[in-house]
């Protein structure tokens, strides 16, 4: 019996090891080879990894838009469940393909609170060590979140310990900010852009007018005036909802034509996208472009979506590449994102999204 017990014992052991190795041979991001374009022979990195705002359904969308219309190669990156192989925007600690940075020329980040293994976190490491430019979205304030003993402590938001360049975290030290509030209301205030007037020659708002930068997603609070050498580029107006939302309304019955503007916090606006300067200690000088913008409902919106690859080729140095009137954002393929929501429980594990979904068709 005992020997019936060990040769089970094995024949199990030995099934999940081969169940652990295809796991690890599935895919694990997207890449999309750049068409002719200016981008051609550039390649930018983008990192979906936050519970709330569908990242792992706006990154793709911006993979394909900037590979295709601009000729980027783009390399998509997940939060994958390392036991199940699937993307699970909960599961924090684990964004296979971080090596890709070691290529990159741009990286482009929607991440929230993700703690990636060590050997993961090396490449983002030397990637800003070496200076090389950053595009923050959303909650790419608060995008790390380490315990305090870790060696990537100093990442996470809110940081306060001895390393003084770092104070608030990589938001703060690298975007601008740090995790500061919600200044409009969630779900039933909107974010409309408004051009700060001593920037509209800026090649990054080719293209933007007032008003043509709208998301859903409400206006993230922020200290004024912001550090170092930010340079606000688009202030957001809290904008009420005008209509009811119906349950299968993705936009909580927001839309870009309200106009009623909240009492009370639009004087002053707060920024919703900037540029900034950025440093680590013995590392060379990299810029930043941050919007707090950046549901995937966010990109519904062309000036929303123009925005963001404007600034792409502005951090890529080819301002000069920008059309005077911005930048060619048609959606590609199909773009049906779902409602910004915190899924929690089994929704991951029965939804089963594995990267192959996001691959072009």
């Amino acid at each position: 019996m005992i020997k019936n017990k060990l040769a089970k014992s094995i024949a199990i052991a030995s099934l999940l090891f081969v169940a652990t190795q295809i796991k690890a041979t599935e895919q694990q991001w997207v890449t999309y080879e750049g068409t002719a374009g200016p981008g051609k022979g550039k390649h930018i990195v983008l990192i979906a990894g936050d519970e709330e705002y569908r990242s792992e359904e706006a990154l793709p969308q911006l993979g394909k838009i900037l590979s295709q219309h601009h000729g980027f190669k783009c390399t998509v990156l997940f939060s994958i469940n390392p036991k199940t192989g699937i993307i699970d925007p909960n599961f924090q600690g684990n964004t296979p393909g971080t090596d890709a940075l070691d290529d990159a020329d741009l990286v482009i980040m929607s991440l929230r609170f993700r703690n990636p293994t060590d050997a993961q976190m090396e490449h983002i490491d030397r990637y800003f060590k070496s200076g090389k430019p950053v595009i923050g979205l959303r909650t790419s304030t608060h995008a790390f979140k380490f315990n305090g003993d870790s060696k990537w402590a100093h990442y996470s938001n809110g940081y306060g310990g001895e390393k003084k360049e770092f104070q608030g975290g990589f938001g703060r030290a690298v975007l601008g900010e740090k995790w500061i509030s919600h200044h409009g209301a969630h779900k039933s205030e909107s974010t409309k852009g408004f051009v700060v007037a001593s920037e509209k020659n800026n090649p990054i708002l080719r293209g933007i007018k007032d008003g043509s930068v709208w998301g859903p997603s409400d206006v993230y609070g922020v200290r004024l005036p912001l550090p170092g050498d930010s340079q606000p580029l688009v202030l957001g107006q809290v904008t009420i909802r005008e209509q009811k939302p119906v349950s299968d309304d993705v936009l909580f019955g927001m839309r870009p034509t309200d106009e009623k503007k909240k009492v009370g916090k639009n004087d002053p606006m707060m920024p919703v996208a900037w540029t900034k300067s950025y440093q680590f200690p013995g590392g060379t000088k990299g810029k930043a472009f941050n919007t707090t913008l950046g549901a995937s409902t966010d990109l519904l919106e062309a000036g929303t979506r123009r925005l963001i690859v404007n600034a792409a080729y502005w951090c890529v140095n080819m301002p000069d590449q920008i059309p005077t009137d911005g930048c060619k954002v048609d959606i590609v393929g199909e773009f049906k994102p779902t409602r910004f929501e915190f899924r929690k429980g089994s929704y991951w594990e029965e939804r089963k999204m594995m990267v192959v979904e996001h691959e072009l068709k």
